[in-house]
């Protein structure tokens, strides 16, 4: 059998490392043509729904590109289905609700999440990945509160947020008790997944970049605190990720997370400069991956050599990667991560 590579924990672990260990956010997915070809055939919901067609979609950039962790392909609206949120993807769009929550009675109508008879396809991809397939770690993850609640209230995708924001402000019962509704759901979904198998999980808090520092130490910060306390003793890695986040960063550093992953605009060593010692993820560009190899080996180059200067780093992209970047760039970038990182 196959010798389990455990550099990736060792890395979120803070420990050094023969290597700089990487994965890619969406590195499972739009990118891939045999993704596409199976979209052809199946829906998104399908996929996921289907254990085995599931786990083939995770563990394929594992196989093709040799990053060292796979990430659980799923939707981050996935628990919210079971809860009585009537969510539907649609194409171009994105999640769409069209019932979006307004009032207590909205919040006080949601289910508790039961992930075991709610999501066995999950748990059983989770199982099939983590016991047959895969010789590096899973990750899983979940949403946050507020980027979840800002598709619950919102009703689908927004530039702005001024509702999420106006029941934030205006509500703050109505808004306090949402939280708590999906600190649950969060805490026993992730719960879940670590107990079938996932070695890490990432809590995606894709739109908080949008709140002020202020704003997230009084209306969010608590319910984060609550969900990774609540997850501390568990048996797996955990990891905070935002986009636009670098005001945040000295909250999250406040939080008990093992990881925290930074977007390409905030530098490392802005991000050290700040005080935070905990093992970092990121944060190239995914654009840059557009351009020619030069100017992708000289912008990753300078991310290394930063990431580096301590024992605790994980390279990453800064956001998700997009269909118009080419599997062969991925498989490129992950074997120079390697071996110029070996040779440092």
């Amino acid at each position: 059998m196959t010798t389990f590579n455990d550099t990736m924990l060792k890395a979120f672990q803070g420990e050094e490392t023969p290597y700089v260990p990487v994965w890619y956010m969406r590195q499972a997915g739009r990118s891939q043509p045999e993704y596409r070809k199976l979209k052809e055939k199946y829906s998104l919901f399908e996929i996921t729904h289907n254990p085995e067609l599931c786990a083939y979609v995770t563990r394929l950039p594992v196989e093709q590109y040799g990053v060292d962790a796979a990430i659980l392909y799923k939707d981050i609206m996935s628990p919210l289905v079971p809860i009585g949120v009537d969510v539907e993807i649609k194409a171009g769009i994105g999640p769409v609700i069209d019932h979006p929550i307004r009032t207590m009675e909205d919040v006080e109508r949601l289910g508790e999440l039961d992930p075991e008879n709610d999501l066995p396809y999950v748990l059983k991809t989770i199982e099939m990945l983590t016991k047959e397939q895969l010789n590096v770690p899973l990750i899983g993850f979940s949403g946050a509160p507020f980027t979840l609640a800002s598709y619950m209230v919102e009703g689908g995708p927004s530039k702005n947020y001024n509702k999420t924001k106006a029941m934030m402000y205006g509500e703050p019962k109505l808004w306090q008790a949402l939280m708590d509704r999906l600190g649950d759901m969060i805490i026993r979904y992730l719960k879940a997944q670590i107990k079938a198998g996932a070695s890490a999980v990432q809590v995606f808090d894709s739109w908080i970049g949008a709140v002020s520092a202020e704003d997230y130490r009084m209306y969010i910060k608590p319910v984060m605190n609550r969900i990774f306390t609540a997850l501390k003793d568990e048996p797996a890695f955990t990891i905070m990720f935002g986009v636009n986040t670098g005001h945040l960063l000295g909250e999250w550093n406040d939080l008990p997370v093992d990881v925290i992953g930074i977007d390409w605009r905030t530098s490392i060593p802005k991000a050290r400069n700040m005080g935070i010692q905990k093992t970092l993820q990121g944060n190239l560009d995914p654009a840059v991956l557009l351009a020619d190899w030069p100017v992708i080996e000289k912008r990753v180059k300078a991310i290394l050599d930063e990431g580096m200067k301590q024992p605790g780093y994980v390279f990453n992209l800064g956001h998700g990667i997009f269909p118009e970047i080419k599997p062969e760039t991925l498989k490129r970038l992950t074997a120079f991560i390697h071996d110029y990182t070996k040779q440092s």
